[in-house]
């Protein structure tokens, strides 16, 4: 797994229009906000930031850049949940779901519905 920085909420808010809209200009990706818009050259220093990080990349269109996700909303959470997990829990995922079930309440019944579905998925990948 390649790190990668980590975004601010900025970034994050950003990069979820990626994931809803697709590909945009910043013009586009300007367009996407309610008043009062951010600043064009703000959005522009954001992004090329973004791009630094990997998190996305651009094709160019004369003098104007179109940018994409590079990766996808399911990678990136991924990732988030991967680092949290090695942060927080000492790379546990086991200390991960017993503090989950400890802060949750959640139920024996809905953790016995948990324990079929990672079953099923695991039947899954190894047909």
């Amino acid at each position: 797994m390649i790190l990668m920085k980590k975004l601010t909420s900025k970034e994050e808010e950003i990069m979820n229009l990626f994931w809803e809209k697709g590909p945009l200009f910043i013009k586009e990706l300007q367009a996407c906000y309610e008043e009062p818009k951010p600043h064009f050259n703000t959005l522009s220093t954001i992004v090329r930031g973004l791009e630094e990080k990997g998190y996305i990349h651009h094709q160019a269109f004369g003098n104007t850049y179109q940018y994409a996700a590079s990766l996808s909303r399911e990678d990136f959470s991924k990732r988030t949940l991967k680092g949290v997990i090695c942060k927080y829990f000492n790379n546990s995922y086991l200390s991960a779901v017993s503090s989950l079930v400890q802060e949750e309440n959640i139920s024996i019944d809905e953790l016995k519905e948990l324990i079929e579905k990672v079953k099923s998925q695991q039947s899954d990948t190894n047909r």
